[in-house]
């Protein structure tokens, strides 16, 4: 169980959980929350997360992208969990997901079903199929679409059915901490993606590119979706501003560290996303007072 516990990457859960969160605190600040549907929508979202992850050893190991990985071990490629068992444990978390949604689909209409069928299928194309995403850079731009506006809009849609533009607005901040969680991953890697003929980002365009992208992302993740909301919502959605200074830390460390001393940034970029979504929900929560 402990292999399996560490194929989950539960550090990396927080990408599906938070967009979940902050939209429901949208719907509830706008009275449409409806708790069931919160519920649902935050499992189906973690177990997304899950199946991703499941499906990304898969990959790699298939295409040799953890043969000289200087991250946490990777179970198939370690023989410690066999292809075939992750491939059904994969199709188990991906069929329990779309069971477990079909209620919100009720609750919302058929809008709802295609944002699942979509998000179920991009897990799969992220790292496999005949054009996998994280193979050509895209990697970044999916955890940003898919982490951030289809999961904030999408779980608001879910309860109120219909669009909110605060919703897309506040999309930004879980995109692009998702997508900065992946970039650190991406800038460790990226000599070993290389030699696998993986070509994030960081392969592509160097590691100073990497780098700056992380702080641009990060400050903007912060302070941009707060500043526009709290022009109509209040001074109360202003409160992910005191998450900058640790952001701020984490924009110089990885200016002075690769490789393996990546990984603790690894954790505390997931940290800061945590931190800034619980200042994120309490901040829209405490705007409908």
């Amino acid at each position: 169980m402990t292999i399996w516990f560490h194929a989950i990457r539960p550090k990396t859960l927080v990408a599906g959980a938070a967009p979940v969160l902050v939209g429901s605190a949208l719907a509830w600040a706008d009275g449409r929350f409806v708790d069931w549907v919160g519920a649902l929508a935050l499992v189906c979202a973690v177990l997304i997360q899950i199946a991703s992850n499941f499906i990304n050893e898969l990959e790699d190991f298939k295409r040799g992208a953890d043969a000289r990985r200087v991250g946490p071990i990777r179970a198939v490629s370690a023989g410690l969990i066999t292809p075939a068992s992750m491939r059904r444990a994969s199709w188990g978390v991906v069929l329990t997901a779309f069971v477990l949604g079909l209620p919100i689909v009720w609750h919302a209409g058929p809008i709802v079903l295609g944002i699942g069928v979509v998000c179920l299928v991009m897990a799969w194309m992220y790292t496999g199929g005949p054009f996998p995403l994280a193979y050509h850079g895209l990697g970044e731009v999916f955890a940003f679409l898919f982490f951030g506006v289809v999961a904030v809009a999408g779980t608001y849609y879910a309860h109120a059915g219909r669009w909110s533009a605060d919703a897309f607005v506040a999309s930004v901040g879980p995109g692009l901490l998702a997508a900065n969680i992946l970039a650190v991953n991406n800038l460790r890697d990226m000599y070993t993606d290389a030699i696998a003929n993986k070509r994030t980002l960081a392969v592509r365009f160097g590691a100073m590119f990497a780098r700056i992208a992380y702080a641009v992302c990060t400050a903007v993740a912060i302070a941009v979706p707060s500043i526009v909301l709290s022009t109509h919502r209040g001074p109360w959605v202003l409160l992910p501003l005191i998450t900058m200074p640790l952001g701020i830390m984490f924009m110089a460390l990885i200016h002075r560290r690769s490789g393996a001393e990546l990984n603790p940034l690894l954790g505390g970029t997931a940290l800061l996303y945590v931190m800034y979504t619980v200042c994120a929900v309490m901040g829209i929560a405490l705007s409908r007072l």
